[in-house]
């Protein structure tokens, strides 16, 4: 018997060339936790696989993934490619993906890491994984903030 209470899971993904960056939601669909950072293979089609498992592991409703554009807000080449991969991950875990703009959520983790006391050389481990729980906070309290369309 589902859960009423039990609100949808997102997982989200910060994508960049060396790693990714996973982070999901709590059942309540309030916090994002860190998860893992993916190192990247050759092969992009075994990540796609890898994350698809994630996704089924959690049990998410949808995939969170941050959209790099230029500062002022248009599509860079790396966002196209980006896109691309999140639209191949989408069509494999057969759920909805959700681009996210995520300017200058790199800068923040970097930021966040360093108050937190630790030196530059140890970001490069979990960068990626509080850029995506970042994303995927600021998904969730958008969602959480808008009006219901009832």
């Amino acid at each position: 018997m589902p859960d009423l209470h039990r609100h949808p899971r997102f997982l989200a993904l910060d994508v960049g060339s060396k790693r990714i960056g996973v982070a999901v939601s709590d059942e309540l669909g309030i916090t994002a936790q860190p998860v893992l950072t993916l190192e990247r293979r050759r092969n992009p089609r075994e990540d796609l696989r890898s994350l698809a498992r994630l996704c089924r592991r959690y049990e998410v409703a949808g995939i969170v993934v941050g959209n790099p554009l230029s500062s002022d807000g248009l599509i860079t080449p790396q966002a196209e490619k980006i896109q691309a991969f999140a639209a191949e991950l989408g069509d494999l875990a057969k759920l909805a993906i959700y681009l996210w703009d995520e300017r200058l959520t790199s800068h923040q983790a970097h930021q966040i890491l360093y108050e937190a006391g630790r030196t530059r050389q140890t970001h490069s481990r979990v960068v990626d994984q509080v850029a995506a729980t970042l994303i995927l906070q600021s998904f969730l309290d958008e969602r959480r903030n808008r009006p219901d369309p009832q």
